[in-house]
């Protein structure tokens, strides 16, 4: 049987290392995406986000990212969408938050969102249209009063108000956050939500200081970025999640991601997901294996953060390759997790490391891989 005297990780493995964010530290290189299931009900996770963050937390990742939690009701990309707007919301994460710390040691970091525009869809497996008021849905906020898609009901233009209120929502879902005890806080700025809609040219038309120039479209993330960040403790780390392009002429690119990430970097940002796209149907995007890594290297080659490359990484070797060559500091697996919920273990296996585990499954790894495993202090939390 493996014993808990494994040794904490192997040189020759750079993705199962061991670092820190601020004062969150890390078993490892590895951390699972945040992955929107859209079964809550009325913002409330309940028996399936249990068992959801149950099986990742027992993936070998170092950490696992808390799907996009909606800081308004309006914010919802769908009404199944995880919320932490009331005390209900809250309640109902801290029984799911709970249940993974009992067990298991992966950190947790929460990703607070607001879905903007593209709120009132439907579910992916509904067809992901958007909901007509009829049937249900609601009027959306913008940056302009602009759809998403051709023949959509178009959002709301927020006035002041309507943005104060928003990064409102923002601060008190962060101080929830912080009681539930999370390790750490992700804003979702990418994938055509609300603050990536400030940020591109193609859906921010505004002719007041939040719009125009590249400094007046960045400016109310930065406001949501520094209101967050005065709320949480100051050894709790905060990233963003960016698109790092729209895949549309005339959008957001890469060189206003870099901008951006050095304006971050100014008020201590922590990390800067690179992700890609979600801002217009119009994208052109040719998906391949580490697709969007280009992105995080070139990133963190300007700025010197620390970066977590996600996009169509699935093997042990390549995840290995993409750190090991200083492209990224971290990398985010997603569907691949849901493919695999122990892909950690077997690419700790593969590149001769170990990996945390409670010890009733200490007996699994096969003949060979006899010190995979390190003890996870089953059942002392």
């Amino acid at each position: 049987m493996p014993t808990s005297s494994a040794p904490a990780e192997t040189a020759a493995s750079k993705l199962f290392s061991t670092s820190s964010l601020r004062a969150m530290p890390l078993s490892n290189r590895l951390v699972v995406s945040p992955m929107c299931q859209y079964v809550a009900e009325d913002g409330n996770a309940h028996g399936w986000h249990q068992t959801h963050y149950g099986s990742l937390a027992f993936s070998g990742a170092g950490a696992i990212f808390i799907e996009a939690t909606a800081v308004e009701a309006g914010g919802r990309i769908t009404p199944g969408d995880l919320g932490l707007w009331n005390d209900d919301n809250e309640t109902a994460l801290h029984a799911v938050i709970q249940n993974v710390r009992r067990y298991a040691s992966t950190k947790l970091v929460l990703q607070l969102s607001h879905a903007g525009r593209k709120s009132s869809s439907a579910e992916p497996w509904k067809g992901g249209k958007q909901i007509s008021l009829e049937q249900g849905g609601w009027i959306t906020d913008a940056p302009s009063a602009m759809a998403q898609i051709d023949g959509e009901l178009p959002p709301r233009e927020l006035d002041h108000a309507g943005m104060a209120r928003i990064r409102d929502a923002f601060i008190a879902s962060a101080k929830r956050a912080v009681r539930l005890g999370v390790d750490g806080i992700e804003l979702h700025g990418a994938h055509g939500y609300l603050l990536h809609q400030f940020l591109s040219p193609i859906s921010n038309r505004r002719s007041d200081e939040y719009g125009g120039s590249l400094e007046n479209r960045m400016r109310f993330p930065l406001e949501v970025f520094d209101a967050v960040r005065t709320v949480l403790p100051a050894g709790m780390p905060m990233g963003v999640k960016v698109s790092a392009t729209d895949w549309v002429d005339g959008g957001w690119d890469l060189e206003q991601t870099i901008a951006f990430a050095q304006a971050l970097k100014e008020r201590d940002v922590d990390w800067i997901s690179a992700s890609s796209g979600g801002i217009s149907p119009l994208q052109k995007i040719v998906p391949a294996p580490g697709y969007q890594t280009p992105f995080a290297k070139a990133i963190r080659s300007a700025t010197q953060l620390p970066v977590i490359a996600v996009g169509l990484i699935t093997e042990a070797q390549q995840a290995e390759d993409i750190l090991a060559d200083g492209q990224a500091d971290y990398v985010a697996l997603a569907r691949a997790m849901l493919y695999n919920p122990r892909w950690g273990w077997h690419a700790a296996a593969a590149l001769g490391a170990s990996v945390e585990a409670p010890q009733p499954y200490w007996r699994a790894p096969p003949a060979g891989h006899a010190a995979l495993f390190r003890d996870t202090h089953y059942g002392a939390r």
